[in-house]
């Protein structure tokens, strides 16, 4: 699911509608707001150069044809965690379309994997476990009531509980949980751990150099990764224009929402070039 949002001059792209519904409503107030679907069916997701994986080039590719199909050639775009590295490629692969971007609570694929520790293998057992072939973590996954895997997956990951979700959103993940959604998720780490990497490993020395927004949770991440995320990003991004460590957990758009409206506006707004 993605949200445009056409906004005096901002031509703004989100990778994920429903993670973004708290602050979704403060930028498209009184204007128009789209939101296409994009691969929603896993037969229709294209070629995978590793079988049962997506690979986020071709995600990044379905970012561009959208856009264009709405006459947008040139746009800014913000993606946090999954739909973070989907705008990494997307800033590496097509760099004339993009104005300005924003990365939200996410390190460059390459690093993770090259810079693997304890505290991080435990916190993140998911990246390991969904990448598991196919389909041993798909049914796994399936095999327990939905809203229990949410509830835990997110206390886990978070840093912060889950105290900040409403019901409509927690009701709406549940409503979302199915064999296709997870087939498809999994999908997606596996490609991170195979076809994405080697594609990390040829660009580790690209440098990405349009203007930069990076926002990440400083409870979120282990003490050590908390500390090295700007320090990591500065390998991979030469203009990074404003950053922010936030006090809140991995899923800053739902838990500080006031904090990211007012980090996108001043980010966002006037260049519309």
């Amino acid at each position: 699911m993605l949200d445009l949002m056409h906004r005096a001059g901002m031509r703004l792209l989100d990778c994920q509608a429903l993670l973004f519904g708290n602050v979704l409503p403060f930028l498209k107030a009184g204007n128009r707001t789209l939101r296409p679907i994009v691969n929603d069916e896993l037969e229709d997701i294209g070629p995978r150069i590793v079988p049962g994986s997506i690979e986020v080039k071709f995600s990044a590719r379905d970012l561009v044809e959208v856009m264009e199909q709405l006459g947008y050639r040139r746009f800014m775009v913000a993606g946090h965690d999954r739909g973070g590295r989907a705008t990494h490629r997307l800033c590496l692969d097509e760099p004339d379309r993009i104005i300005k971007a924003c990365l939200m609570d996410v390190i460059p694929n390459y690093h993770v994997w090259t810079n693997i520790t304890k505290n991080w293998v435990i916190k993140t057992w998911h990246w390991g476990f969904m990448a598991q072939p196919e389909p041993f973590p798909e049914r796994l996954i399936s095999a327990v009531p939905a809203e229990y895997f949410i509830k835990s997956r997110m206390m886990i990951r978070g840093g912060t509980g889950i105290g900040f979700l409403t019901d409509t959103a927690v009701n709406e993940y549940i409503r979302c949980y199915t064999l296709k959604t997870i087939t498809g998720s999994c999908r997606d780490y596996r490609a991170t751990a195979t076809c994405d990497l080697d594609m990390d490993k040829s660009d580790k020395d690209r440098k990405i150099d349009i203007p930069l927004l990076l926002l990440w949770g400083a409870r979120g991440h282990s003490p050590e990764r908390a500390k090295e995320f700007l320090n990591v990003w500065r390998c991979y991004a030469s203009n990074i224009v404003a950053h922010e460590a936030i006090e809140c957990g991995h899923y800053i758009q739902e838990e500080v929402p006031e904090k990211v409206i007012q980090h996108f506006i001043s980010f966002f707004k006037g260049d519309d070039s």
